[in-house]
């Protein structure tokens, strides 16, 4: 059940503030140049296409993460030019950049910017507290799935649908209390 869980919320989550939760107040979080950070992070050091997905997570503060669906053809498309070359490196299959790589990213560094922080800029400090909050939510949710008896995880079943209907209210501009609702069976 564990593993099962952890892909549940690995799922629902994927996409972190910048997936299909992650709108601003203004609209849509932008897209990142998915072409320049994998340049700029193989300038860094070789890398697998997963190595690099993580990195512009974690440098974006979760809020972009490229899909699989998004990095996958980038990075064919750049070997299809000369930028990249996959090599075996220490029994892994890493990403390395070309001389034709280098010189396009010498060329280019200007364009590139900084697109993770182009990215997580677009989502104020409030939206990354309130994913943390959820992140950490999910994990203590998982343990009570995990540990908790029968009383236990109604009790958090309970929790989780009265904080959704807070949610909600919060959205309606509605203080009102929320009202006990019925345990399911």
């Amino acid at each position: 059940m564990g593993q099962f869980l952890e892909g549940e919320f690995r799922r629902a989550f994927r996409g972190g503030v910048g997936g299909r939760m992650g709108r601003s107040a203004g609209g849509r979080v932008p897209r990142g140049n998915v072409r320049a950070a994998i340049i700029l992070l193989l300038e860094e050091r070789p890398r697998n296409g997963y190595q690099l997905m993580e990195e512009i997570a974690q440098r974006s503060k979760g809020v972009w993460r490229p899909s699989p669906g998004s990095m996958y053809p980038a990075l064919q498309q750049m070997e299809d030019e000369g930028l990249v070359r996959a090599q075996e490196i220490d029994g892994q299959r890493l990403l390395t950049l070309t001389d034709t790589g280098k010189t396009y990213a010498e060329e280019h560094r200007a364009d590139f910017g900084s697109p993770w922080e182009e990215v997580s800029g677009a989502v104020g400090d409030d939206v990354h507290e309130l994913f943390s909050l959820l992140r950490q939510s999910a994990g203590a949710l998982v343990q009570v799935v995990q540990a908790g008896d029968r009383a236990q995880l109604a009790r958090a079943a309970q929790l989780m649908r009265e904080t959704r209907r807070a949610l909600y209210r919060i959205l309606a501009e509605d203080e009102s209390p929320i009202p006990e609702a019925p345990p399911r069976s």
